[in-house]
């Protein structure tokens, strides 16, 4: 038998280039994620329950990325997740939340912190708005008032087709955070609240569909429910959906794509995960927009160990990439991601995004809390097909995990971990993107594309991987 080799990120170097870039503000990282789907920034938040909901997704929209909503919830709530990323970075909410005068203030409580909003628009049973309600007027109200008795009764409004400079003056002029958008019979159209506003302001990168709401993806399985969550997903806005399978070149796989883009020809579908290049011809031709690479890779992923299979994945990308090329479809590289030099190179064998996972999953934005040990704090970090996932992820799809089920019936390809606590994802996606940018004028190149061009690696030894480390020198 001939073995082919198997290259990753430790094992090459990018050969560096002439380079006529003064400072790496000049260069552009500007990229497509699915085929009709472009970010600006070259990074996804993995579909992990420890890494992505939505305030990970939020985060990445604005800093240029994507967060991929994890599917492990009820299709209720994960399509909730979806709508809270939507609603928090779009100038104008086109479906407000609002409430009926005839609530009491307790289900008024409940209802702002179900949705984790500070305000609701009261409205009559015709749809006309007849008042608001916000933290202020529930403070210290008897819950069991009536709306109408402490809601705002006079309203500031403006018209629908109001400017976002008009806005902002109107807000200004009446001290006030919230505006509602009323068409000439007084019906509620939109709101345009002013962090809404400072949003669009202070994150000018941010990824944006053609409303000027933060982009979001979201995860589906390949059994069960998944048309059934697609279709709820994309009507909360989802603008991509990921078909989510550790062994994404299987027939599970391809008919799930298949499925869905016949029910839903209009949606961006990203499917994986794969390793070699007919795997990913295979699922361009059963239907999809991206495909995502990586079989074990990752930090938690044990797959090689479990099932002795998978493909390193510098080799991975580059194999899959060709074929994505060739039909025009974007390579997605997840795993193995350890450092921003390491996404410069898959960015550089092919790939037009990296997914990661454990580089965000001890932040302030990744799901979970923060746990203190020996001093030091972490966060719970955990593989989805772990055996705490793998339960967990039974529990969610039955309702029920029965006390006689066999553990031995789970075959764990995860395992759980803890990473340290590392603050807010904003300052890692500074670092990453900041690592890009002068890999990319190491390699001569202005923008991604131009890099793939221009790229050159090297192969280098054991004692080439040793220099590249800080050596010599006692570490601060």
């Amino acid at each position: 038998m001939e073995f082919k080799e198997g290259l990753t990120f430790d094992d090459v170097l990018l050969v560096p280039k002439y380079s006529d870039i003064t400072s790496r503000s000049q260069t552009d990282l500007t990229t497509k994620l699915s085929r009709n789907l472009s970010i600006n920034i070259p990074f996804v938040s993995a579909n992990m329950d420890t890494v992505t909901e939505s305030m990970m997704a939020g985060t990445m929209a604005r800093a240029g990325g994507i967060g991929i909503i994890h599917r492990f919830l009820t299709i209720k709530e994960q399509a909730n997740e979806v709508l809270k990323v939507k609603r928090s970075g779009s100038v104008m909410i086109e479906n407000p939340y609002s409430i009926s005068p005839d609530k009491s203030v307790a289900e008024a409580i409940d209802y702002a912190e179900d949705k984790e909003i500070s305000g609701l628009l009261v409205i009559d049973s015709n749809s006309k708005l007849i008042g608001i309600v916000t933290e202020r007027d529930l403070l210290f109200a008897n819950k069991a008032n009536k709306i109408q008795d402490v809601m705002t009764k006079d309203v500031v409004t403006a018209k629908l087709g109001v400017t976002l400079d008009e806005s902002k003056e109107i807000l200004h002029k009446h001290r006030i955070e919230k505006l509602p958008i009323v068409d000439d019979s007084g019906t509620v159209k939109g709101l345009i609240t002013s962090k809404d506003i400072t949003n669009n302001a202070d994150f000018p990168n941010a990824s944006k569909d053609k409303k000027g709401r933060p982009l979001v993806g979201a995860a589906v399985g390949v059994k069960g429910d998944f048309l059934e969550r697609s279709e709820s997903l994309l009507e909360a806005g989802a603008d991509v959906l990921v078909v989510d399978i550790a062994h994404g070149h299987s027939e599970n796989a391809m008919s799930t794509v298949r499925n869905i883009k016949k029910a839903f020809p209009d949606c961006e579908l990203i499917a994986g995960n794969i390793a070699t290049a007919q795997g990913a011809e295979d699922l361009i031709k059963a239907g999809v927009d991206a495909v995502k690479v990586g079989v074990g890779s990752g930090s938690i992923c044990i797959t090689r160990v479990i099932t002795g299979s998978g493909v390193p994945q510098l080799t991975a990308v580059m194999d899959c990439a060709k074929v994505g090329k060739d039909y025009g479809i974007p390579i997605i590289s997840d795993g193995g991601t350890r450092t921003s030099g390491d996404a410069t190179k898959a960015l550089a064998a092919g790939a037009s995004t990296v997914m990661v996972g454990s580089m965000l999953g001890g932040t302030d934005e990744s799901p979970g809390t923060v746990l203190t040990k020996n001093g030091k704090r972490f966060k719970v970090y955990r593989g989805m097909a772990s055996l705490a996932a793998s339960i967990g992820r039974k529990s969610k799809e039955s309702g029920t995990i029965s006390l006689d089920d066999d553990l031995n019936d789970y075959v764990a390809e995860g395992v759980e971990a803890m990473v340290p606590y590392k603050g807010t994802v904003t300052d890692i996606l500074k670092q990453l993107t900041g690592g890009v940018r002068s890999g990319l004028s190491y390699c001569g190149a202005h923008t991604i594309p131009q890099m793939q061009e221009n790229a050159e690696f090297i192969k280098m030894s054991r004692a080439g991987f040793a220099e590249s480390q800080p050596h010599d020198v006692s570490l601060m």
